[in-house]
């Protein structure tokens, strides 16, 4: 059995959760109910729903924690998926949608660990000329690896 916790932004989150609760759910909801501001300064809101599908011939509910991102489009951009005895990083879940938002606002990708304020890399379609243009000064590591701030 799962719960599923739907976070909707200018597109939508889902969180999955098992029906029948665990201690580790029981973190993952007082962590995301703290984070509560920050979901909304980002336009997420919280929609609560069951799926009970997930149950096995002899009853035995397999347990997943699951996250998905949904842009408005209903387009699947993010799925990410934790065993039952695996808490998840909710920090983690908030980088992502503020990557997937900066992404889709200023045209770059963010590379590992990124966080709001950190240099972006510049997609390779998009020359350096035409960066420079739109964002100001690029710092090239190689051919396809340019960075530049926004």
């Amino acid at each position: 059995m799962r719960k599923n916790l739907i976070f909707v932004l200018p597109g939508i989150v889902a969180i999955q959760l098992p029906a029948d609760i665990t201690p580790v759910c029981t973190t993952e909801l007082g962590a995301f109910a703290k984070l509560k501001d920050e979901f909304e300064k980002r336009g997420v809101k919280m929609i609560d729903a069951q799926d009970l599908e997930n149950i096995d011939q002899k009853g035995i509910a397999f347990t997943i924690r699951s996250v998905f991102i949904i842009d408005p489009a209903k387009k699947i951009r993010l799925t990410m998926m934790y065993p039952a005895n695996c808490g998840r990083n909710t920090l983690d879940v908030l980088r992502v949608i503020d990557s997937l938002q900066t992404a889709d606002k200023r045209g770059v990708t963010t590379p590992i660990n990124w966080q709001v304020g950190d240099d972006v890399i510049v997609p390779p379609t998009v020359s350096t000329e035409d960066t420079k243009k739109r964002l100001g000064e690029v710092r090239k590591v190689t051919s396809y690896l340019r960075y530049t701030k926004i």
